[in-house]
């Protein structure tokens, strides 16, 4: 039961990564669009992509912290004891961004948007760093078992950290870039197309360079982790290294849904390839999956509640999905906004 309940719980962050993933990268792109002039027509082409389901992809960080501190409180203890620091700006870019991002649609006065949008975008990059950073803490060994508290800062100002948080941004960046491809196209904003489409190529090519360097810094710094990518998780990651050079090839053919697909390929797989390589513990390696589980009855209980949201809400978040990718699900703007507002007679 404990093999499943880890299961369950990684397809969570795994579909995490994917959905919460592209908000995050498209986030960035909105640092990196530029002016109010320069960057208007692609911030465009990114609220009218993220504004109707960005709340609903965080969903799944709820479901994972739910099932891992309910399932595997040790390992959850461990985890919130040693890595506060970059949990909590986590947790505070998260809420600074999904505010800011509401309220820069709300406003009128140019220095309110602007700043609004500051605060979106730059929170957007920090807030995959610090997950990426998370991530290479745990699977890098520095985090104790025992519900004990690690070191504060070199769990995550390390080699590893750094290259997952490096890694972290790269992928969501591409992420996004590709899915943005897709719904330039259904705008019918062909030069929005390209500029995404080129972006997306000059971020593949960096996310590529940053894997192959990070070999060197997991040989280095992280050999369990090293060891359990090149031999139990090669099968992933070799998956996602064709995943990503086939969407760079879809790309450069002008292929989007082909790139599409493929762009979610690559960043499931090596997520799923960080799992894979560390099984089966949880926190290596002093802290299995059987040792970090709870009784029995706590897993057979979470089983079982994630077998109803399968059935009642996941039909729900995939016709949100549907109705958003058809286009009809209007986001709400400024101009909405002025448009609503009811005028009054002198």
């Amino acid at each position: 039961m404990s093999t499943l309940t880890a299961v369950v719980l990684f397809i969570g962050v795994t579909a995490y990564a994917v959905f919460g993933g592209a908000d995050f990268g498209a986030g960035i792109w909105d640092l990196f669009a530029g002016g109010a002039a320069r960057g208007e027509r692609p911030r465009e082409v990114i609220d009218h992509s993220i504004g109707p389901v960005w709340e609903a992809n965080h969903v799944w960080l709820i479901f994972c912290f739910v099932v891992l501190w309910t399932c595997f409180p040790e390992a959850y203890a461990s985890i919130t004891l040693t890595l506060f620091v970059p949990l909590t700006i986590a947790a505070f870019g998260i809420v600074l961004r999904g505010s800011s991002f509401a309220f820069r649609k709300s406003v009128f006065r140019t220095r309110d948007r602007r700043n609004f949008g500051a605060a979106f975008a730059i929170s957007s990059l920090l807030v995959p760093y610090c997950f990426g950073a998370i991530a290479g803490a745990i699977a890098s060994g520095r985090v104790p078992s025992g519900g004990k508290a690690g070191d504060p800062w070199s769990s995550w100002v390390n080699p590893t950290s750094v290259l997952g948080g490096i890694l972290a941004i790269a992928a969501v960046a591409f992420l996004a870039s590709v899915y943005l491809v897709w719904d330039a196209a259904r705008l019918a904003e062909d030069d929005m197309v390209e500029y995404f489409r080129r972006r997306a190529i000059v971020v593949a090519v960096a996310a590529g360079v940053i894997a192959l360097a990070g070999i060197f810094v997991l040989h280095a710094d992280s050999p369990y982790l090293y060891h359990g990518l090149t031999t139990r998780g090669l099968a992933f990651v070799i998956a996602s290294a064709v995943g990503g050079l086939g969407a760079l090839a879809m790309l450069v053919r002008h292929s989007h849904t082909g790139a599409r697909l493929l762009a979610i390929v690559a960043v499931a797989a090596i997520v799923v390839a960080w799992g894979v390589a560390q099984w089966d513990y949880m926190l290596p390696t002093t802290l299995t999956v059987s040792q970090a589980a709870a009784p029995d009855g706590t897993l057979e209980m979470i089983i079982g509640v994630t077998v109803v949201a399968v059935l009642v809400i996941f039909p729900a978040l995939g016709l949100l999905y549907v109705l958003d990718q058809r286009g009809y699900l209007a986001a709400e703007g400024v101009a909405d906004a002025i448009e609503a507002e009811p005028t009054t007679t002198t």
